[in-house]
């Protein structure tokens, strides 16, 4: 399928209600991750089938208060076994939804109940993270927010998911999840980039905005800017930074989010935009159109958000330093690796579908990365000796990037390493089991790219 401009830029839509905040703790609730048709390319296509929870894309946005506990019961009436990841929330190892190292897989018709006590404010997501290369591509996401004891004064707050799709002619999804050239390059792109912008009363000029911008594309890069609003940068991937800081052209890799909070400046008739940019091109994909004129009075210095109850790192020397190397995929180098415990060649390892290794290691290993005690400083080496970047997501904490003069970062749970480039993250092993690391870029992740760390009481 191939879309022109104007198909390009209409690809928006609104269909997930922001609700109030200030809710009692939430109740049990069950998910159904099933089959359904959803709007997605334009009215002269027809409708899509896609796998979504609740049967919609996004699932429903799941939004509640910092403290409170949240109670999910998935039923999964797909044609395959399925979980549930709550992508950049600290939840017991158990509740974490990773099959084969957390919990089982669920199978067709089966049920399990998730139970997520919610220690951080901030903006989150779900997503399928079975067979998460097809689940994910075909609609099995949505957002979790959760908000502050006391927001930020805001006149909207709005969460925008970014994606993207390939459709065939007939708007279906393109059956090729095992596509080897995208294992073995940048991943599964899209032909059709798609914004969910939940839906809003008026915009006024002048008024305050929070932007939530989540890229929940199973491998795509996403370089997004704003236009008609000036603001602030208030958090990466659900945790605040100390200062409110300036942006402009941010890149997502798949599963990092920002929270923006910006002032319109657009006039009447006019929109806020989000602007994709693709190369030398740049599109829009998502309008607040702005109706009518607000209030002039100047709503004052944006203000930091109160921080989350994470460690936070100011030294990093005594820390346990662990290396991971990435190689493999197209023009890798790669000669052989260890997969299930056996030595392949390279050959050998296409065979089995993997393209990638951590040090020296394809698909998950049967020990560790690391083990390490409750309360250690770990400090992770990630160098890439490969030609494509790797967004690489550690689950059930955050980390701070080591920096080039020793500094540390802003908490983040995702990282983008870029080709033959090496990064270092840090961070207090507080939430013990065990914990993926992998890289979101779905397809090498499916292809290889996943270790984890053991953290013992």
């Amino acid at each position: 399928m191939t879309l022109n401009r104007r198909q390009f830029v209409a690809g928006t839509s609104a269909l997930f209600a922001v609700p109030a905040i200030g809710r009692a703790a939430t109740p049990p609730k069950t998910i159904e991750a099933r089959a359904e048709l959803a709007r997605i390319a334009p009215d002269s296509y027809p409708e899509t089938e896609i796998w979504g929870y609740d049967g919609g894309v996004p699932g429903p946005e799941i939004r509640a208060r910092q403290g409170e506990t949240v109670r999910r019961t998935l039923l999964n009436s797909l044609p395959q076994p399925t979980a549930i990841h709550w992508h950049g929330l600290r939840v017991p190892n158990n509740m974490d939804g990773v099959p084969g190292l957390t919990q089982e897989a669920v199978q067709k018709g089966d049920k399990f109940q998730y139970d997520l006590p919610l220690k951080d404010a901030g903006t989150f997501w779900y997503h399928s993270h079975n067979q998460s290369t097809e689940q994910v591509a075909r609609g099995l996401y949505g957002a979790f927010i959760v908000d502050e004891t006391n927001p930020p004064d805001t006149d909207h707050d709005i969460t925008v998911l970014l994606d993207d799709w390939r459709l065939g002619q007939d708007a279906q999804i393109v059956d090729d999840f095992g596509s080897m050239h995208d294992w073995t390059h940048a991943g599964r792109m899209g032909n059709y980039v798609h914004a969910h912008v939940s839906p809003m009363t008026e915009v006024l000029t002048n008024q305050r905005l929070r932007l939530r911008l989540v890229n929940v594309a199973t491998d795509r890069i996403m370089y997004v800017s704003v236009r008609g609003a000036n603001g602030k940068l208030i958090a990466y991937d659900g945790m605040p930074v100390t200062q409110p800081e300036d942006f402009e052209t941010l890149v997502f890799g798949p599963a990092q989010r920002v929270d923006l909070v910006v002032d319109v400046t657009a006039d009447v008739g006019e929109a806020v935009q989000i602007i994709l940019h693709e190369r030398v091109e740049a599109f829009v994909i998502a309008e607040l159109p702005v109706s009518r004129r607000g209030t002039t009075v100047a709503r004052g210095a944006i203000e930091a958000l109160p921080p989350n109850p994470v460690s936070v790192l100011k030294d990093v020397s005594d820390a346990l330093t662990v290396p991971l190397v990435m190689e493999g995929g197209a023009m890798g180098g790669l000669r052989q690796g260890s997969y299930k415990g056996q030595i392949m060649s390279s050959d050998e390892l296409v065979r089995e579908g993997q393209i990638w290794t951590f040090n020296g290691i394809a698909g998950l290993p049967e020990n560790p990365l690391a083990s390490v005690s409750r309360g250690d400083v770990v400090r992770i080496q990630i160098k890439n000796d490969t030609v494509f970047p790797h967004a690489m997501h550690l689950h059930g904490t955050h980390f701070q990037e080591v920096l080039a003069d020793g500094s540390l970062g802003p908490l983040r749970d995702t990282i983008l390493v870029d080709r033959v480039e090496t990064r270092e993250i840090a961070f207090v092993a507080d939430n013990p089991g065990d914990w993926l690391f992998h890289c979101h870029m779905l397809s090498h992740q499916a292809a290889g790219m996943k270790t984890w760390l053991s953290v013992v009481l």
